[in-house]
């Protein structure tokens, strides 16, 4: 009786997408966007119908399936990509790991407020560097200039999709005996040298946001190869507990009643006993299943965004007044966005340029916080920070460049439209 339920509701499901989602007309160019069909949909109602709802089978599945595309031992689910970074910040700063407070962690200036934030709440100093005006990306050959005494990691972005210099960060990371964590939220799908970004920091985070190569909705992961750092991120994930059952199970370990922790009683609960400092960043079963079938359709996404991107780059070459961000090799991007800058005497400011395309339906988005240490939060908060150098490319990013979208949702009309937009908008600036 249930499988002939189920069958049904997945019947009606699938009927109330092809008649009603799959219609809905679209009046704008998205700069991101979910793509998606009935069998996300289905997963979620067979999720709901499990009547788990918390980490269940779709989450395994889904954690399994990850691991096994990325090339990874392990994958740990969070609830999104600002709580993978966390996460594996706190790894970094638990007791196994010993980063202390006051130690230096080498990021980037130009990028997004959490890859920096975790840094700040685990009471660590984020030193600054500056990224590179062709790809965005921090700027390997300012590192070694900031590393000091109390250098522990470097935590960098593959920005907008487009890998970072991996094996310079590398090798200084061997030399000078660093943590590299790295900050793959928008580059699901990237490699380097034939490698998926993810596969060679000691840790690396995702997030799977609507706006990314994939999506739960909200959701993210941390990858590792290491088993004692999945071992720390899993239990910050969950509150910070020594026990590893799964939701709903009783005594994984076998002996529940007979540890002797802390200064506990001797037999204390141990689904009660807390080794770290954690929190509650689970994903739900229902994140999973979705992001479970949106993991079938990552291969021709990341042709669509690769399409995408090589399309808008070959329309708007024509105009020299604007640059465009380059991969190095051998990194082979898997494009989040399409980056756009303002050359020197172009005419005409970003914000005229973004203003004439959002008032023709083409959505814009700026390099996330630009130079982030000129954000009104670093002020308020008054947080303890360090710069290596200058960040004039950072400002750079920060006044003249902007991105528009490659995702799978774009069409070549979308990409004609465009191109005929840019045309219009150079004409009359004129």
């Amino acid at each position: 009786m249930d499988d002939k339920i189920r069958a049904e509701i997945r019947g009606l499901v699938s009927k109330y997408y092809r008649e009603v989602l799959s219609k809905k007309p679209r009046h704008r160019i998205p700069a991101s966007g979910k793509v998606f069909d009935e069998n996300e949909m289905i997963n979620a109602v067979e999720a709901a119908l499990d009547g788990v709802w918390t980490h269940g089978r779709f989450a395994v599945a889904f954690e399994r399936k990850m691991s096994s595309f990325l090339g990874v031992d392990h994958c740990v689910i969070t609830n999104s990509g600002s709580s993978a970074n966390l996460l594996a910040v706190s790894a970094l700063f638990s007791p196994e790991i010993g980063l202390n407070r006051g130690d230096e962690i080498i990021t980037a200036a130009a990028g997004f407020p959490t890859t920096i934030n975790p840094i700040i709440q685990n009471g660590g100093v984020p030193v600054f560097v500056d990224v590179k005006k062709n790809t965005y990306n921090i700027d390997e050959s300012l590192i070694e200039d900031a590393i000091s005494e109390r250098t522990r990691a470097i935590f960098a972005a593959h920005t907008l999709g487009n890998p970072f210099n991996v094996e310079k960060i590398k090798s200084l990371c061997k030399e000078h005996g660093l943590f590299l964590i790295e900050d793959c939220c928008d580059a699901l799908g990237a490699r380097y040298g034939g490698r998926c970004v993810s596969t060679f920091g000691d840790l690396a985070t995702f997030s799977f946001y609507p706006a990314h190569q994939i999506t739960m909705g909200e959701g993210g992961a941390v990858v590792t190869g290491s088993d004692v750092m999945k071992k720390v991120v899993e239990s910050i994930r969950d509150w910070g507990r020594d026990c590893w059952c799964m939701p709903g199970v009783d005594n994984t370990c076998g002996k529940r009643f007979e540890w002797n922790l802390g200064d506990l009683p001797e037999g204390y609960d141990h689904k009660y006993t807390y080794s770290r400092l954690g929190y509650n960043l689970k994903a739900t079963d229902f994140q999973a299943a979705i992001g479970l079938a949106q993991l079938d359709k990552l291969p021709s996404f990341i042709d669509a965004r690769k399409k995408n991107f090589a399309a808008l780059k070959s329309a708007l070459s024509e105009f020299d007044c604007l640059s465009f961000a380059e991969s190095e090799p051998p990194a082979e991007p898997c494009w989040f966005g399409f980056v756009i800058g303002l050359n020197d005497g172009c005419g005409f400011t970003r914000e005229q340029m973004t203003g004439f395309l959002e008032k023709n339906g083409i959505m814009t988005r700026l390099i996330f916080a630009g130079n982030i240490t000129r954000q009104p939060y670093f002020r308020n908060y008054k947080i303890n920070y360090k710069v290596s150098g200058s960040l004039d490319n950072s400002d750079y990013a920060m006044r003249n460049a902007f991105w528009i979208g490659v995702y799978p949702g774009i069409t070549e009309n979308d990409v004609s439209h465009i191109y005929e937009t840019f045309r219009k908008f150079m004409g009359d600036i004129k």
